[in-house]
Protein backbone atom coordinates (compact mmCIF):
# COMPACT_ATOMS: atom_id res chain seq x y z
CA UNK A 1 0.00 0.00 0.00
CA UNK A 2 1.50 3.59 -1.05
CA UNK A 3 -0.38 6.13 1.05
CA UNK A 4 -0.39 9.97 0.41
CA UNK A 5 2.18 10.82 3.11
CA UNK A 6 3.46 8.39 5.87
CA UNK A 7 4.88 9.44 10.01
CA UNK A 8 8.46 9.89 9.68
CA UNK A 9 9.96 7.36 12.54
CA UNK A 10 13.52 8.07 13.97
CA UNK A 11 15.32 4.77 15.09
CA UNK A 12 13.51 3.75 18.31
CA UNK A 13 16.89 3.47 20.35
CA UNK A 14 16.58 7.83 19.93
CA UNK A 15 13.49 7.82 21.38
CA UNK A 16 14.41 5.53 24.36
CA UNK A 17 17.51 7.41 25.11
CA UNK A 18 14.99 10.45 25.34
CA UNK A 19 11.89 9.03 27.23
CA UNK A 20 14.50 7.66 29.45
CA UNK A 21 15.52 11.37 30.72
CA UNK A 22 11.94 11.53 31.04
CA UNK A 23 11.91 8.47 33.71
CA UNK A 24 14.94 9.91 35.73
CA UNK A 25 13.60 13.77 35.73
CA UNK A 26 9.91 12.68 36.89
CA UNK A 27 9.06 15.04 35.09
CA UNK A 28 5.97 13.97 32.22
CA UNK A 29 4.50 18.24 31.78
CA UNK A 30 4.73 21.46 32.62
CA UNK A 31 7.08 22.84 30.39
CA UNK A 32 9.50 20.29 32.17
CA UNK A 33 13.59 19.92 30.34
CA UNK A 34 12.39 17.86 26.88
CA UNK A 35 10.34 21.07 26.35
CA UNK A 36 12.28 23.46 27.05
CA UNK A 37 15.21 22.26 25.10
CA UNK A 38 13.18 21.51 22.42
CA UNK A 39 11.85 24.92 22.23
CA UNK A 40 15.23 26.54 22.44
CA UNK A 41 16.58 24.02 19.47
CA UNK A 42 13.18 24.33 17.25
CA UNK A 43 14.18 28.83 18.17
CA UNK A 44 17.16 28.21 16.39
CA UNK A 45 16.48 26.11 13.35
CA UNK A 46 13.63 28.04 12.96
CA UNK A 47 15.04 31.57 13.22
CA UNK A 48 12.14 32.76 15.49
CA UNK A 49 12.86 34.63 18.57
CA UNK A 50 8.86 34.10 20.56
CA UNK A 51 7.41 30.42 20.43
CA UNK A 52 5.58 27.93 22.54
CA UNK A 53 5.03 24.13 22.41
CA UNK A 54 1.31 23.41 22.40
CA UNK A 55 -0.18 19.56 22.31
CA UNK A 56 -1.64 20.39 18.71
CA UNK A 57 -2.19 22.59 15.69
CA UNK A 58 -5.15 23.74 16.55
CA UNK A 59 -5.45 24.78 19.65
CA UNK A 60 -2.78 27.75 18.85
CA UNK A 61 -5.77 28.85 16.55
CA UNK A 62 -8.23 28.64 18.58
CA UNK A 63 -6.46 30.49 21.41
CA UNK A 64 -5.30 33.58 19.20
CA UNK A 65 -8.59 33.99 17.59
CA UNK A 66 -10.36 34.10 21.49
CA UNK A 67 -7.70 36.86 22.03
CA UNK A 68 -8.67 38.72 19.04
CA UNK A 69 -11.83 37.31 17.52
CA UNK A 70 -14.74 39.22 20.09
CA UNK A 71 -16.95 37.30 18.53
CA UNK A 72 -17.06 39.39 15.30
CA UNK A 73 -16.45 38.54 11.80
CA UNK A 74 -13.01 36.55 11.14
CA UNK A 75 -12.18 36.87 6.76
CA UNK A 76 -10.69 33.71 5.69
CA UNK A 77 -9.66 31.70 3.15
CA UNK A 78 -12.52 28.72 1.92
CA UNK A 79 -9.45 26.82 0.46
CA UNK A 80 -7.59 24.88 3.98
CA UNK A 81 -8.24 22.03 6.16
CA UNK A 82 -11.58 22.49 7.98
CA UNK A 83 -10.01 22.72 10.98
CA UNK A 84 -9.60 26.61 10.09
CA UNK A 85 -12.61 27.42 9.91
CA UNK A 86 -13.68 24.91 12.90
CA UNK A 87 -11.81 26.79 15.58
CA UNK A 88 -13.58 30.38 14.17
CA UNK A 89 -16.90 28.74 14.96
CA UNK A 90 -15.41 26.64 18.02
CA UNK A 91 -14.74 30.45 18.88
CA UNK A 92 -18.42 32.03 18.55
CA UNK A 93 -16.87 34.46 15.53
CA UNK A 94 -18.21 34.37 12.24
CA UNK A 95 -16.03 33.07 9.33
CA UNK A 96 -16.43 35.50 6.32
CA UNK A 97 -14.61 33.44 3.27
CA UNK A 98 -12.68 35.30 0.44
CA UNK A 99 -11.94 33.87 -2.65
CA UNK A 100 -7.97 32.67 -3.07
CA UNK A 101 -5.54 33.55 -5.81
CA UNK A 102 -5.91 31.44 -8.70
CA UNK A 103 -2.23 30.48 -9.12
CA UNK A 104 -0.87 30.45 -5.18
CA UNK A 105 -3.87 29.17 -3.91
CA UNK A 106 -3.70 31.76 -0.86
CA UNK A 107 -6.35 34.13 -0.15
CA UNK A 108 -6.86 36.35 -2.77
CA UNK A 109 -5.32 39.69 -0.90
CA UNK A 110 -7.02 41.87 -3.50
CA UNK A 111 -10.52 40.86 -2.39
CA UNK A 112 -9.93 41.18 1.29
CA UNK A 113 -10.76 44.82 1.94
CA UNK A 114 -14.19 44.59 -0.07
CA UNK A 115 -15.50 42.02 2.76
CA UNK A 116 -13.90 44.19 5.86
CA UNK A 117 -17.33 45.08 7.77
CA UNK A 118 -17.76 47.26 11.08
CA UNK A 119 -17.88 43.66 12.75
CA UNK A 120 -14.48 42.24 11.68
CA UNK A 121 -12.00 41.51 13.88
CA UNK A 122 -9.00 39.52 12.61
CA UNK A 123 -8.13 37.95 9.34
CA UNK A 124 -7.03 34.50 9.56
CA UNK A 125 -5.13 32.93 6.49
CA UNK A 126 -3.80 29.84 5.40
CA UNK A 127 -0.26 29.50 3.75
CA UNK A 128 -0.93 26.97 1.44
CA UNK A 129 0.73 23.53 1.01
CA UNK A 130 3.47 25.73 2.27
CA UNK A 131 3.09 28.38 -0.48
CA UNK A 132 3.26 31.76 1.13
CA UNK A 133 0.50 34.58 1.36
CA UNK A 134 1.15 38.08 0.44
CA UNK A 135 2.68 39.07 3.55
CA UNK A 136 3.04 42.68 2.68
CA UNK A 137 -0.21 42.92 1.12
CA UNK A 138 -2.16 41.50 4.18
CA UNK A 139 -0.31 43.49 7.01
CA UNK A 140 -0.97 46.51 5.24
CA UNK A 141 -4.82 45.91 5.18
CA UNK A 142 -4.76 44.93 8.44
CA UNK A 143 -2.43 48.32 9.57
CA UNK A 144 -5.22 49.96 7.79
CA UNK A 145 -8.34 48.76 9.37
CA UNK A 146 -6.89 48.08 12.95
CA UNK A 147 -7.31 44.19 12.38
CA UNK A 148 -5.09 41.15 14.01
CA UNK A 149 -3.88 38.62 11.37
CA UNK A 150 -3.42 35.10 12.35
CA UNK A 151 -1.51 32.69 9.60
CA UNK A 152 -2.38 29.20 9.88
CA UNK A 153 1.36 27.86 9.03
CA UNK A 154 0.44 24.36 9.36
CA UNK A 155 2.28 23.67 5.87
CA UNK A 156 5.10 25.79 6.76
CA UNK A 157 8.09 24.48 8.81
CA UNK A 158 11.12 25.16 7.23
CA UNK A 159 9.25 27.47 4.41
CA UNK A 160 11.03 30.97 4.31
CA UNK A 161 10.22 34.29 2.67
CA UNK A 162 12.60 36.88 1.66
CA UNK A 163 14.69 35.02 3.49
CA UNK A 164 12.58 35.01 6.57
CA UNK A 165 10.82 32.06 8.54
CA UNK A 166 7.13 32.07 7.65
CA UNK A 167 6.60 31.55 11.48
CA UNK A 168 7.93 35.53 11.95
CA UNK A 169 4.79 36.92 10.38
CA UNK A 170 1.07 38.17 11.26
CA UNK A 171 0.42 38.98 14.93
CA UNK A 172 0.12 35.60 15.68
CA UNK A 173 1.58 32.19 13.62
CA UNK A 174 0.64 28.84 14.38
CA UNK A 175 1.76 25.64 13.37
CA UNK A 176 0.95 21.74 13.79
CA UNK A 177 3.38 18.66 14.32
CA UNK A 178 0.97 16.73 14.00
CA UNK A 179 2.48 12.78 12.83
CA UNK A 180 1.69 13.73 9.06
CA UNK A 181 4.05 16.91 9.08
CA UNK A 182 6.92 17.67 7.70
CA UNK A 183 8.36 18.22 11.53
CA UNK A 184 6.20 16.14 13.64
CA UNK A 185 6.04 15.33 17.91
CA UNK A 186 3.55 12.60 16.71
CA UNK A 187 0.84 15.51 17.86
CA UNK A 188 1.64 18.84 18.83
CA UNK A 189 2.17 22.26 17.40
CA UNK A 190 3.51 25.55 18.48
CA UNK A 191 1.96 29.71 18.34
CA UNK A 192 4.60 32.09 17.52
CA UNK A 193 4.51 35.85 17.57
CA UNK A 194 7.05 38.60 17.87
CA UNK A 195 5.41 41.26 20.08
CA UNK A 196 6.94 40.53 23.95
CA UNK A 197 3.36 41.48 25.37
CA UNK A 198 1.66 39.25 23.20
CA UNK A 199 3.61 36.35 23.67
CA UNK A 200 2.95 37.08 27.78
CA UNK A 201 -0.97 37.11 27.10
CA UNK A 202 -0.44 34.12 24.63
CA UNK A 203 1.31 32.12 27.05
CA UNK A 204 -0.62 32.41 29.86
CA UNK A 205 -3.81 31.68 27.62
CA UNK A 206 -2.52 28.24 27.17
CA UNK A 207 -1.57 27.52 30.56
CA UNK A 208 -5.31 28.22 32.22
CA UNK A 209 -4.16 31.67 32.55
CA UNK A 210 -1.74 30.86 35.18
CA UNK A 211 2.09 31.91 35.42
CA UNK A 212 2.57 28.74 37.44
CA UNK A 213 2.88 30.11 40.42
CA UNK A 214 0.24 32.32 42.32
CA UNK A 215 -0.79 34.55 39.96
CA UNK A 216 -3.77 34.10 37.31
CA UNK A 217 -4.06 36.52 34.37
CA UNK A 218 -7.10 35.58 32.88
CA UNK A 219 -8.83 32.51 31.62
CA UNK A 220 -6.91 30.49 29.84
CA UNK A 221 -7.19 26.60 28.19
CA UNK A 222 -4.93 23.68 28.89
CA UNK A 223 -2.52 23.28 25.69
CA UNK A 224 0.49 22.71 27.27
CA UNK A 225 2.66 19.84 25.04
CA UNK A 226 3.71 17.32 27.28
CA UNK A 227 7.42 15.78 27.86
CA UNK A 228 6.87 12.43 25.57
CA UNK A 229 6.08 14.45 22.55
CA UNK A 230 8.87 16.84 23.13
CA UNK A 231 11.04 13.75 23.12
CA UNK A 232 9.61 12.90 19.72
CA UNK A 233 10.59 16.05 18.54
CA UNK A 234 14.04 16.27 19.75
CA UNK A 235 13.88 12.92 17.86
CA UNK A 236 12.72 14.09 14.74
CA UNK A 237 14.50 17.62 14.52
CA UNK A 238 18.11 16.31 13.75
CA UNK A 239 17.00 14.34 10.80
CA UNK A 240 15.41 17.21 8.80
CA UNK A 241 18.09 17.72 6.54
CA UNK A 242 17.85 14.55 5.02
CA UNK A 243 13.57 14.70 5.05
CA UNK A 244 13.92 17.65 2.86
CA UNK A 245 16.17 16.49 0.54
CA UNK A 246 14.19 13.08 0.06
CA UNK A 247 11.13 14.98 -0.19
CA UNK A 248 12.68 17.67 -2.87
CA UNK A 249 14.20 14.16 -5.33
CA UNK A 250 10.41 12.71 -4.85
CA UNK A 251 8.81 15.93 -6.27
CA UNK A 252 11.27 16.76 -9.09
CA UNK A 253 11.21 13.31 -10.22
CA UNK A 254 7.60 14.23 -10.31
CA UNK A 255 8.50 17.56 -12.25
CA UNK A 256 10.49 15.67 -14.89
CA UNK A 257 7.86 12.89 -15.24
CA UNK A 258 4.54 13.66 -15.01
CA UNK A 259 2.66 14.90 -18.21
CA UNK A 260 2.15 18.62 -17.39
CA UNK A 261 0.42 19.12 -20.83
CA UNK A 262 -2.76 17.65 -19.50
CA UNK A 263 -1.53 19.31 -15.70
CA UNK A 264 -0.98 21.60 -13.37
CA UNK A 265 1.64 21.64 -10.42
CA UNK A 266 1.99 24.17 -7.90
CA UNK A 267 3.37 27.36 -8.47
CA UNK A 268 5.47 28.56 -5.80
CA UNK A 269 5.28 32.33 -4.46
CA UNK A 270 8.71 34.05 -5.98
CA UNK A 271 11.29 34.29 -3.36
CA UNK A 272 10.16 31.69 -1.46
CA UNK A 273 12.50 28.99 -0.34
CA UNK A 274 9.69 25.78 0.03
CA UNK A 275 10.04 22.35 2.06
CA UNK A 276 8.31 20.29 -0.58
CA UNK A 277 5.59 19.36 2.43
CA UNK A 278 2.80 18.24 -0.58
CA UNK A 279 2.82 17.67 -4.21
CA UNK A 280 -0.75 18.57 -5.64
CA UNK A 281 -1.67 18.30 -9.37
CA UNK A 282 -4.88 19.86 -10.87
CA UNK A 283 -6.70 18.20 -13.39
CA UNK A 284 -8.90 19.60 -16.49
CA UNK A 285 -12.05 18.40 -14.82
CA UNK A 286 -13.39 16.62 -11.69
CA UNK A 287 -14.55 13.48 -13.74
CA UNK A 288 -10.38 13.17 -15.24
CA UNK A 289 -9.42 13.45 -11.34
CA UNK A 290 -11.79 10.65 -10.31
CA UNK A 291 -10.88 8.37 -12.62
CA UNK A 292 -6.94 8.95 -12.11
CA UNK A 293 -8.10 7.90 -8.11
CA UNK A 294 -9.83 5.09 -8.83
CA UNK A 295 -7.16 3.64 -11.47
CA UNK A 296 -4.14 4.54 -8.34
CA UNK A 297 -6.81 3.36 -5.93
CA UNK A 298 -7.44 -0.26 -7.75
CA UNK A 299 -3.73 -0.23 -7.62
CA UNK A 300 -3.32 0.14 -3.87
CA UNK A 301 -1.72 3.80 -4.19
CA UNK A 302 -3.79 6.43 -2.09
CA UNK A 303 -3.67 10.14 -2.75
CA UNK A 304 -5.50 12.53 -0.89
CA UNK A 305 -8.15 15.09 -1.86
CA UNK A 306 -6.93 17.93 -0.51
CA UNK A 307 -8.34 19.80 0.07
CA UNK A 308 -11.96 19.19 -0.80
CA UNK A 309 -14.92 20.45 -0.43
CA UNK A 310 -14.22 24.00 -0.51
CA UNK A 311 -15.00 25.28 2.72
CA UNK A 312 -17.52 27.77 2.10
CA UNK A 313 -20.17 25.41 0.21
CA UNK A 314 -19.74 23.29 4.43
CA UNK A 315 -23.60 23.60 4.74
CA UNK A 316 -23.87 24.09 8.69
CA UNK A 317 -21.94 27.24 8.37
CA UNK A 318 -25.52 28.63 6.47
CA UNK A 319 -22.62 30.59 4.22
CA UNK A 320 -23.24 32.22 1.04
CA UNK A 321 -19.99 33.64 0.23
CA UNK A 322 -19.50 32.55 -3.69
CA UNK A 323 -15.52 31.39 -4.24
CA UNK A 324 -16.21 30.24 -7.70
CA UNK A 325 -11.77 29.68 -7.55
CA UNK A 326 -11.71 27.85 -4.74
CA UNK A 327 -14.48 25.58 -5.39
CA UNK A 328 -13.69 25.06 -8.96
CA UNK A 329 -9.68 24.09 -7.56
CA UNK A 330 -10.84 22.07 -4.68
CA UNK A 331 -13.33 20.11 -7.31
CA UNK A 332 -9.99 19.25 -9.31
CA UNK A 333 -6.77 19.05 -6.91
CA UNK A 334 -5.23 15.85 -5.79
CA UNK A 335 -2.11 15.06 -3.97
CA UNK A 336 0.21 12.14 -4.66
CA UNK A 337 1.99 10.46 -2.17
CA UNK A 338 5.18 12.18 -0.79
CA UNK A 339 7.31 11.02 2.33
CA UNK A 340 10.54 10.04 3.53
CA UNK A 341 11.58 6.99 1.98
CA UNK A 342 8.95 6.12 -1.17
CA UNK A 343 11.29 4.35 -3.36
CA UNK A 344 12.00 4.82 -7.16
CA UNK A 345 9.98 2.14 -8.21
CA UNK A 346 6.66 2.94 -6.63
CA UNK A 347 7.28 6.73 -7.87
CA UNK A 348 7.26 5.12 -11.79
CA UNK A 349 4.14 2.98 -11.18
CA UNK A 350 2.74 6.47 -9.59
CA UNK A 351 3.45 8.42 -12.42
CA UNK A 352 2.96 5.55 -15.17
CA UNK A 353 -0.96 5.25 -14.22
CA UNK A 354 -1.44 9.12 -14.21
CA UNK A 355 -0.32 9.67 -17.25
CA UNK A 356 -2.20 6.64 -18.67
CA UNK A 357 -4.87 8.00 -17.54
CA UNK A 358 -4.54 11.76 -19.07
Amino acid sequence: MITVTKTFFPPIEEYHKQTQRIWDNKWLTNNGELCKELTSKLKSYLGVEQMILMTNGTLPIQIALNAFGNEGEVITTPFSYVATTSAIVWEKCTPVFVDIHPDYLTIDETKIEAAITEKTSAILATHVYGNPCDVEAIERIAKKHNLKVIYDAAHSFGVTYKGKSMFNYGDVSTSSFHATKLFHTGEGGALFCNDEALFHQMHFRHNFGHDGKIDFHGVGINAKMSELQAAMGLCVLPYMGQIISNRKRICDYYDKHLNFEKLQSLKIRPETQWNYAYYPIFFESEDKLLEVERILNDNAILPRRYFCPSLNTLTYLNREDKCPVSESIALRVICLPLYFGLEDKELRKIVELVNKVV
